[in-house]
């Protein structure tokens, strides 16, 4: 294997067309159902996200790579239908990342995070899954409600809209992972949000046990789990 094989990053998944189109054609096809926003933005922030939680851990660097072009690529699946998302994006990544050049050891690490970043069917397979697991399900806020009709809302459409912050915080001497949130109690309340969000906060909490980390949520100031 080539040295250079193994340097495939970010960049190069960004500005290949056929992702690039991939990626709108995921926002623009969510959008017709009135999805939370699935774009390059939320992309984005899991696969920066991703790279923090595996660089504070003190992870190695092509991990914290792979986490990045993970949780970039985590929610292609969507073009296809959004159930079961997560093994369409991974057999569209494996595609995609082979006619790039990727090694398939890689490739491996790469769609098994893909494939198991959704709560129903998901497991931290690796520390590149756990830390996609993580930023994904952190990414709460009522940024990425896309209708305008409160009327109109879903429990989960709610519950992002009542969220005005979310950040993860890791303590890497404590091994600890602090999932942050402030919710707009005349929203929705606290039950509401387990209600939705329990199967999410549980994958959550074995994937900061698979990096040998505790998982903690606090929301508005009181702690949880």
């Amino acid at each position: 294997m080539k040295g250079s094989v193994s340097l495939i990053n970010l960049c190069d998944i960004q500005h290949n067309p056929e992702i690039e189109m991939l990626m709108v054609k995921v926002h623009e096809y969510l959008g017709t159902m009135g999805a939370i926003t699935h774009d390059e933005e939320h992309a984005l922030y899991v696969a920066r996200l991703g790279v923090h939680i595996l660089g504070a851990l003190g992870y190695p660097e092509r991990e914290q790579r792979l986490a990045e072009i993970a949780g970039y690529l985590h929610d292609i699946g969507n073009v296809v239908n959004r159930h079961q998302h997560g093994l369409s994006g991974a057999l569209l990544a494996f595609d995609l990342l082979k006619r790039l050049g990727m090694p398939a050891e890689e490739i491996a690490t790469v769609i098994s995070a893909i494939g198991n970043h959704e709560e129903n069917s998901g497991y931290a397979v690796s520390n590149v899954a756990a830390a996609v697991i993580l930023a994904d399900k952190s990414n709460v806020h009522r940024s990425r409600v896309r209708k305008e009709d409160v009327a109109t809302f879903s429990t989960h459409d709610r519950v992002n809209y009542a969220a005005t912050t979310s950040f993860l915080q890791i303590d890497p001497d404590q091994r600890e992972i602090l999932m942050n949130l402030e919710i707009d109690s005349a929203i929705v309340s606290v039950f509401d949000y387990f209600e939705i969000f329990l199967s999410k906060m549980l994958l959550c909490r074995r994937a900061a046990n698979f990096l040998q980390c505790r998982f903690g949520l606090i929301i508005n100031g009181s702690h949880f789990l």
